[in-house]
């Protein structure tokens, strides 16, 4: 007999996706606070009830720390345009968080031309 998998998990992936996408088209075209430069949403995560969202974003040019305060002001309004456009019933509260992954894969990178520059060195 064969367990029947749930698709809660699924849904709930297909509902952060939405969100993700959802929102960069919102932050793109209809947040006007000049804090928030050119923000890219890099993932999103829903809580299994739906009532909280972590929004992990990366900035290209700015202040981390300013624009994210500027998003957290700004997310009942963002919530409020994610209500319009999802077909849900219950809309998650947003919280951004401001994702340092690129930062650290730029460092790491920095870190291994490094390594690699004083062993060619080395060999030489």
């Amino acid at each position: 007999m064969v367990a029947k998998k749930s698709s809660t998990p699924n849904r709930s992936f297909k509902v952060a996706d939405q969100i993700q996408r959802d929102l960069t088209e919102l932050i793109a075209r209809e947040l006007k606070d000049p804090r928030v430069g050119m923000v890219t949403v890099q993932s999103v995560e829903v809580t299994p009830d739906y009532a909280h969202a972590k929004v992990y974003f990366s900035l290209l040019l700015g202040d981390p720390q300013k624009t994210q305060d500027a998003l957290n002001q700004a997310a009942g309004f963002l919530r409020n345009g994610l209500f319009k456009r999802l077909h849900i019933h219950t809309v998650p509260t947003l919280h951004f968080i401001f994702d340092r992954t690129t930062e650290k894969a730029a460092d790491m990178n920095a870190l291994i031309a490094q390594a690699v520059a004083s062993r060619s060195k080395d060999d030489a």
